[in-house]
């Protein structure tokens, strides 16, 4: 019974961050790579990206609210190695882009898209680098999560507390060196030793933002 008082605790308040105006694009710029600002003011012209979208996928574990996180594989692409949330482009077959969000986090991470409760959605973003026009929505996962992830898509699954995004300190810049050469740098999450940075960041920002300015 405390566990589900716990939960439905944090969904009332999730559920609050999507009856206000969401920040958009000012939460994205706060920690947007300098290189990237001009891109994103103008992400309104980029009218041909590949539809795609996420899942921001809420879960509790050991009494905390986690959020859960893929590393991706190393390979000759523009997110080689990158930490993102797990998702993908939208296929025929989807019936919609939340069902492109579930199809890819369940072939990624093993989730059963049945025990998501669907609980809002973010403003989408365009990542340049891609070509994707992401929509990212949000849910929270009414069972205990055991993640299989898929090893041709996922070199590893990382979970993390949501309570450290929203301290002040979970937020710093850092220098990465990116297409295996060009060194910039840039805001990020850094948990341990995984950093959050670019689109990710972003997606996660406007979340934060959200939740600090509703939940009190």
């Amino acid at each position: 019974m405390q566990h589900l008082k716990f939960i439905e605790s944090f969904e009332k308040n999730l559920r609050l961050c999507f009856e206000n105006r969401l920040p958009g694009t000012e939460a994205h710029l706060v920690i947007a790579p300098n290189h990237r600002r001009k891109d994103i003011l103008n992400a309104g012209l980029r009218n041909n990206g590949v539809r795609s979208s996420v899942l921001i996928l809420f879960y509790e574990k050991g009494g905390e609210v986690h959020l859960v996180f893929i590393r991706r594989p190393n390979y000759a692409g523009v997110h080689s190695g990158q930490i993102s949330f797990p998702g993908g482009r939208w296929e025929k077959t989807d019936k919609s882009l939340y069902h492109t969000a579930l199809r890819e986090a369940r072939e990624e991470v093993g989730i059963y898209p049945e025990k998501v409760k669907y609980t809002g959605k973010l403003s989408d973003l365009y990542i340049p680098p891609s070509n994707f026009l992401v929509s990212p929505f949000v849910g929270i996962y009414q069972a205990a999560c055991e993640f299989e992830p898929d090893p041709t898509e996922v070199a590893g699954i990382i979970e993390i507390p949501f309570s450290f995004f929203l301290e002040a300190e979970s937020l710093t810049q850092v220098d990465i060196t990116v297409r295996g050469a060009e060194l910039i740098s840039t805001p990020a999450f850094v948990y341990q030793e995984n950093i959050i940075w670019g689109a990710t960041a972003m997606i996660l920002n406007e979340l934060i933002v959200q939740w600090k300015s509703t939940v009190k």
